[in-house]
């Protein structure tokens, strides 16, 4: 194979490589498209050599234009910081790949007017589809957008915007949790969550586990959302004894992050003065004391099925919305230890639980 500098390829042009395999410019054209099928076996390696040998690379998106089509994919998400919207991206770029599409990632990082530049800038890029996972403040461009093109909403709704609903079945995930802790023979459950926001998934989540809550007498459970005050907060919630023994359910990695450090900072033992499960599994929780017991996500198939929700509206899909939840994964480690039994869930409701300073 000859190698050529990036300069060098820029100008090498199709009819280089017609003139080089003894061929028309339309079969080149043929065999770089779509239409490959159409060219004799000996024609396409000719083709193929002279490529090879003049290391020439089509200009994709100029093609794309000329034809309507530019295979992008545009991808909007709130915090691409966050394990989660990594994870889901992650699947999103794998299925387009395989399908021949290329991903255009914007990250708002939670700032309504870098959604506002970036939402213009993904309809300057020609892009075909677009998966949306943000709190979609700017509906009329959002609307604009879908429009022209299919959208498929991730992990969060926008209620004006009535497009397929790929993420976690949240009340099933809640009350996975509830139940595990029940069993394990936790009986004061405290829900720490980022405030809602507007996100349908937290509001999802704190909605489903007061539901849980009040339909199981022998549970308590209050609903916490991160502040600066959390250690404080969670300082009266471990110093309260009456309820019987106590756990932690973080809403998302955020909230386990934040949940951790604070328990840390109180000097509790993890997880002897109080249980800890988390929705997410992120790569530190078997790290921590015993481990933290999760509700994993399928991100992967999450991402991947936002993609194939996509592709099928690009190829005409003219069905209702639908909404395509996945139940999570439950990952039990010692953060949510069996109390049944040690003398800890006894039926006087007094909590073995230590004051906390």
């Amino acid at each position: 194979m000859t190698s050529f500098s990036a300069a060098q390829r820029s100008r090498v042009t199709m009819f280089d490589v017609a003139e080089r395999a003894g061929v028309s410019k339309a079969s080149v054209s043929r065999f770089i498209g779509e239409d490959r099928a159409l060219l004799s076996d000996a024609i396409a390696l000719r083709i193929e050599q002279a490529i090879d040998e003049l290391g020439y690379r089509p200009n994709q998106m100029a093609r794309g234009l000329k034809r309507g089509r530019t295979r992008l994919i545009g991808m909007l998400v709130a915090d691409i910081r966050n394990p989660y919207s990594i994870a889901v991206m992650h699947g999103v770029e794998t299925a387009c790949r395989k399908h021949g599409y290329s991903l255009v990632v914007c990250n708002t990082d939670r700032d309504d007017e870098q959604e506002r530049l970036h939402l213009a800038a993904l309809r300057a890029y020609n892009i075909e589809g677009l998966i949306v996972n943000t709190l979609g403040h700017h509906l009329d461009q959002l609307l604009e957008l879908q429009r022209e093109m299919p959208l498929v909403l991730v992990d969060r709704k926008v209620e004006p915007l009535h497009s397929d609903l790929v993420g976690l079945d949240n009340p099933a995930a809640v009350h996975m949790a509830i139940d595990h802790l029940e069993q394990q023979g936790y009986r004061d459950v405290l829900l720490v969550s980022e405030p809602p926001d507007g996100t349908s998934s937290r509001v999802e989540r704190m909605d489903s586990f007061n539901a849980e809550i009040a339909r199981r007498s022998s549970l308590t459970g209050a609903v916490l959302e991160i502040d600066d005050a959390l250690n404080a907060h969670l300082r009266t919630f471990l110093n309260t004894t009456h309820n019987g023994p106590k756990a932690l359910f973080c809403a998302n990695g955020i909230a386990a992050l934040a949940c951790t450090k604070a328990l840390r900072d109180l000097g509790c033992a993890l997880f002897e003065d109080v249980g800890l499960i988390a929705v997410d599994d992120l790569d530190w929780y078997p790290l921590v004391g015993s481990g933290i017991t999760a509700l994993a996500q399928p991100t992967e198939a999450i991402g991947t099925q936002a993609f194939e929700c996509l592709l099928k509206r690009l190829r005409g899909d003219t069905e209702p919305a639908r909404t395509l939840d996945f139940l999570p994964e439950l990952i039990i480690r010692g953060s949510t230890q069996s109390l049944v039994g040690a003398g800890l869930a006894r039926d006087d409701g007094v909590s073995a639980n230590r004051n906390i300073d």
